[in-house]
């Protein structure tokens, strides 16, 4: 079962084998994650400097530069928080504990249950939420910490309250919001006098910047009911 609190976040799949690779990230999607994917160490250090991904899965043994020395650069260069679950066939205790030692969150020896896999994912993110400010969906990302929204890599210029009503959205995916629900999460109480038509209006606004940048409904208007955010449903 999806758990609301995590879906829309990143994660970093770093795993020579293209066939564990893609493994878990049938699983990752399925759950809602945003999922992105290095072969090796170097692809892997471009991806988390452009990427800012929530958690990282980290093959040990990867060519071009291994995984304890990608754990090393995060923890003693980078400085970085990011969560590292290593998934690796080194299953002896020394191992385990160099490991933690590194700085790993979490240790999963191959071969492995995607299923267990995705409990341990939750649970060090749960643990860790305060280091991950972001929600992704295809492509779509923000910050609401850094009050930054960006699509295929261009930030997008939103007022406060378009700002205000995709960090609603990307909190709820899938989930149908009616215009009343949207008034009381996004409208401070001075401002509780606006109209449906002004929601609608701040609606039209954000769909128009979205598809500036990528032609996807990210935004469907439910009849009768209200509005949804709906990432995967692309335009006919």
């Amino acid at each position: 079962m999806q758990n609301a609190d995590l879906i829309g976040k990143t994660v970093l799949v770093v795993e020579d084998d293209p066939k564990i690779r893609n493994l878990v990230k049938i699983y990752l999607e399925k759950e809602g994650y945003e999922v992105l994917e290095a072969k090796d160490g170097l692809e892997a250090k471009i991806k988390i400097q452009q990427e800012d991904p929530c958690i990282l899965i980290l093959d040990l043994m990867l060519p071009c530069i291994s995984g304890e020395d990608i754990c090393r650069w995060l923890r003693y260069e980078l400085k970085s928080p990011i969560p590292i679950i290593m998934l690796t066939a080194k299953a002896s205790e020394k191992s385990r504990i160099e490991g933690f030692k590194l700085g790993a969150d979490d240790y999963v020896v191959k071969p492995f249950s995607p299923m267990e896999l995705m409990v341990r994912i939750e649970a060090v993110l749960r643990r860790t939420a305060s280091r991950c400010g972001k929600l992704s969906f295809t492509g779509l990302t923000i910050k609401p910490i850094k009050g930054e929204a960006v699509i295929n890599g261009e930030k997008l210029e939103l007022t406060y309250f378009e700002f205000k009503l995709l960090h609603l959205f990307m909190q709820h995916p899938g989930q149908v919001l009616s215009r009343a629900q949207i008034l009381d999460s996004i409208y401070e109480n001075h401002e509780k006098n606006v109209t449906d038509r002004t929601i609608d209006v701040h609606i039209k606004n954000l769909r128009d910047k979205l598809k500036q940048k990528k032609p996807i409904d990210y935004i469907h208007t439910v009849r009768g009911m209200g509005y949804k955010f709906a990432a995967n449903e692309k335009n006919n």
